[in-house]
């Protein structure tokens, strides 16, 4: 008679651990594909338009979206300095710091296409015409210190309206220019709260339902639209791994959750693509606005913004 098999012992991972074994088959960094960034997610904005309350301005957000896919197919990379990328290679410093390396003038240039097209687009207020207009003629050191505000990343602007197509062309520039690195031009510290590759914050998490990414979770750049791996049940902002709980709107979509944190009391939306597979990070967060209201009510702030969506500052 034959004695039954032991069953196999289960080891406990430490978050550490959990990060180590991850980086060895999994991607920690994954570089935009310039060609399909902003058609995804003008694609993404119409379907969810369709069925928002927010459906105005995600239109408005998806036409401008078009102009930076159209805009994005005709702009041509510089090359990147070889010694710079190595010396921020060599000091763990994201190579493109968008606070740091010099933008020059292409951004501006962009910035008036994606305006143009925007203001040809019929359906939207005079409000958005008149935007459009008075960026294509502003002088050049109003819109790059424009464009340094918006940098900021605290939230606050005078100009909410402008603020969208100022980051748009942003977007345009750093997406092209990451999308032009390799992997290995960029190091990755251990659980990076911010993009490794242009030291912005993360909009929001997505964890990601096609090999060789199944089942992780990526932290998803507002400018330059690169992913970085992050472990799951933790919270994005402080590190800590106690008190994280995942809310939703009840009757929601399975794939919009938030993961708060009772540490820090902040929160990142986090997107499964397993129960939506068109999800894309900035036009999923923009199209859940009414969670980021109930979070407000229960006293949880937001770790970062959605650089498409400005409030006045008050």
């Amino acid at each position: 008679m034959r004695a039954a098999a032991a069953a196999p012992l289960q080891r406990i991972l430490e978050p550490g651990q959990i990060e180590t074994l991850a980086s060895r088959s999994v991607p920690r960094l994954v570089l935009p594909a310039r060609e399909a960034v902003f058609a995804a997610r003008a694609a993404r904005l119409r379907q969810l338009a369709a069925k928002d309350s927010l459906g105005g301005y995600l239109r408005l957000v998806g036409a401008i979206a078009d102009a930076q896919a159209v805009a994005i197919a005709g702009l041509s990379a510089p090359a990147h300095d070889q010694r710079h990328l190595a010396a921020a290679r060599a000091a763990h410093r994201p190579p493109l710091a968008a606070r740091v390396i010099g933008r020059g003038p292409q951004w501006r240039a962009v910035l008036a296409k994606i305006a143009a097209a925007v203001a040809e687009q019929p359906g939207f207020p005079p409000a958005v015409a008149a935007v459009c207009e008075r960026l294509s003629t502003s002088p050049a050191d109003e819109l790059e210190a424009f464009a340094d505000r918006v940098l900021s990343a605290d939230g606050r602007d005078p100009d909410p309206g402008a603020a969208p197509f100022i980051i748009a062309a942003l977007q345009v520039c750093w997406t092209t220019l990451a999308s032009t690195l390799a992997a290995d031009d960029v190091a990755i510290t251990p659980q990076p709260s911010s993009c490794p590759v242009c030291d912005t914050l993360p909009v929001a998490s997505v964890v990601r339902s096609q090999a060789p990414r199944a089942g992780y979770r990526y932290l998803h750049c507002g400018l330059c639209a690169s992913e970085w791996h992050r472990v799951r049940v933790e919270c994005t902002q402080c590190g800590a791994t106690k008190g994280i709980a995942y809310q939703s709107i009840s009757g929601g979509s399975a794939a919009v959750r938030a993961e708060t944190c009772d540490t820090c009391r902040a929160y990142r939306k986090i997107f499964y693509q397993e129960h939506d597979p068109d999800i894309e990070p900035l036009a999923d967060d923009l199209a859940s606005v009414p969670l980021d209201l109930l979070l407000a009510e229960e006293g949880f702030h937001r770790a970062s913004t959605n650089p498409l969506l400005w409030q006045p500052a008050g």
